[in-house]
C-alpha cells in the first residue's frame, strides 16, 4: 500500500506540476527585466500562498461532493445557475487566454526552430501565421480525438525540462551579471501581478488529479502543496538563469534573447522542448475546456471541440498577439474572478454541511478584488 501511494503521489504530482508550469514561465524573465528581481520574489511569495489556499479549498469541495463536475458544475450545484454562468464565462476566458498564449509562444518557438535550421533572417513575430497555424492544426486534431498525447510522459517531460534548465544554467552562468538582480523600477511594481497569478494557477486540472489520487484527501493536499512549491522554485530558477544572463535585453518569450549567448545547439534543444511543453499544455487545457462544454453545459462533442479550439485561433487571426498583456489580463480578470468565486463556493459548501467558514478566508477574495482594481488602473489608466 505504501509503494502504491507513493506511485500515485508522483504520478499525480508530475501531472499537476506539468499543468501548472506552462507558457507563463517564458514571460516571467521579461517582466522581471521591467520590475526587478526583488519585486518578482515578493509577488511569488504572496501569490503562492493565495494560490495554494484557493486550490486547497477547491480540492476539499471536489472530495466532499458525490457527483463529478468541472468548476462551473460545482458552482451551479452550490450557488445556482446565475453563478454557474458567471463562473463558466470566467473559466472560458481564462482557458481561452491560456490557449491563445500557447499558440503565440508555441508558434514563435516553431518559427525560431525553423529559422535556426534554414539559416534565414528571422521573420517578425507578428507575421508568423504559418508556424502558429501548423501548431494549432496539430493541437486541434489531438483534442478532437480526445487523447492527450503526452499524458503518460508528463514526468519524463518535466525531468527533461529540469535537465534543460541545468544545461541553460551551466552555459549561461559565465554571463550572469549579479548587478541585474539589484535593480528595481517602482513604475512597474504592479506589472508582474497578473502574469505571476497566471503562472501559478492549475484549478482546471484538480478534478483530474483527484481521479489519480482517489478520495485520499491527504494525498491530494500533498500534491497541491508540493506541486506549487516545485513550480515556484522552477520559475524563480528560470528567471535567475535567463534574466541574469540577458538583463535589459531579455526577450518577451525568454528564448530568443539567449541566442547570442548560449549558442545554436543549446538554443535548438530549448526550442524543441519548448514546443513539446507548449503543445502538451495546449492539448491538456483544450481537453479541459472541451470537457467543460460537454459535461457541465451538455454540448455535443463536436460543437464543444469547435468552440474550445477555434475561438483562440480566431482571436489570433483578429490580431490579439501581445503575449505579456494576454497572460497578465487573463491572470487578473479570469483567474482572479475564478478565485473569488471559489471562496464563496467553499462557504456555501460548508453551510450545506452545517459548518461555518473561517472569516479569515474572506481575505483571499478581498486580495484578489484589490488586485483586479489595481490592474485596471495600471493597464488602462496609466
Amino acid at each position: 500500500m505504501y509503494i502504491k501511494n507513493k506511485l500515485k503521489f508522483f504520478q499525480a504530482l508530475s501531472v499537476f506540476v506539468g499543468s501548472v508550469v506552462g507558457v507563463g514561465i517564458f514571460g516571467l524573465p521579461y517582466i522581471t527585466s521591467k520590475a526587478g528581481f526583488p519585486v518578482m520574489l515578493f509577488y511569488f511569495l504572496i501569490l503562492s500562498v493565495v494560490s495554494v489556499s484557493i486550490h486547497l479549498l477547491f480540492a476539499e469541495i471536489i472530495l466532499g461532493t458525490e457527483k463529478d463536475y468541472r468548476f462551473p458544475g460545482y458552482v451551479g450545484k452550490y450557488l445556482g445557475p446565475k453563478w454557474k454562468t458567471i463562473s463558466f464565462i470566467s473559466m472560458w476566458l481564462g482557458l481561452t487566454g491560456a490557449l491563445l498564449a500557447y499558440l503565440l509562444v508555441g508558434g514563435e518557438f516553431l518559427r525560431l526552430l525553423f529559422a535556426s535550421f534554414v539559416k534565414v533572417s528571422l521573420i517578425p513575430f507578428e507575421n508568423s501565421i504559418i508556424p502558429v497555424t501548423l501548431f494549432f492544426i496539430a493541437g486541434a486534431i489531438v483534442i478532437f480525438k480526445g487523447i492527450k498525447t503526452f499524458s503518460r510522459l508528463e514526468l519524463p517531460i518535466f525531468i527533461g525540462f529540469f535537465a534543460i534548465l541545468i544545461i541553460f544554467f551551466k552555459n549561461a552562468f559565465p554571463y550572469i551579471n549579479f548587478g541585474y538582480f539589484k535593480t528595481v523600477d517602482l513604475n512597474f511594481f504592479f506589472f508582474p501581478y497578473g502574469a505571476v497569478l497566471f503562472s501559478l494557477w492549475g484549478a482546471a486540472i484538480i478534478p483530474e488529479i483527484k481521479d489519480l489520487t482517489g478520495n485520499n484527501q491527504n494525498l491530494l493536499r500533498k500534491v497541491i502543496i508540493y506541486g506549487f512549491l516545485i513550480a515556484a522554485v522552477t520559475y524563480i530558477f528560470f528567471i535567475f538563469t535567463v534574466f541574469g544572463a540577458t538583463g535589459p535585453n531579455t526577450s518577451e518569450e525568454a528564448i530568443a534573447g539567449l541566442v547570442g549567448i548560449l549558442g545554436p545547439s543549446v538554443i535548438v534543444l530549448g526550442l524543441i522542448f519548448g514546443i513539446i511543453n507548449c503543445f502538451d499544455s495546449f492539448v491538456g487545457l483544450g481537453l479541459s475546456l472541451k470537457n467543460i462544454f460537454m459535461h457541465d453545459l451538455g454540448f455535443s462533442k463536436n460543437f464543444s471541440w469547435l468552440i474550445a479550439c477555434f475561438f483562440p485561433f480566431l482571436l489570433y487571426l483578429a490580431g490579439v498577439k501581445e503575449f505579456i498583456k494576454i497572460i497578465s489580463l487573463t491572470g487578473v480578470f479570469a483567474i482572479g474572478t475564478t478565485g473569488i468565486i471559489t471562496v464563496f463556493l467553499y462557504k456555501k459548501f460548508l453551510e450545506n454541511k452545517g459548518t461555518r467558514m473561517n472569516p479569515v478566508l474572506y481575505g483571499l477574495s478581498l486580495f484578489l478584488i484589490i488586485g483586479i482594481v489595481i490592474e485596471i488602473i495600471y493597464f488602462f489608466f496609466k
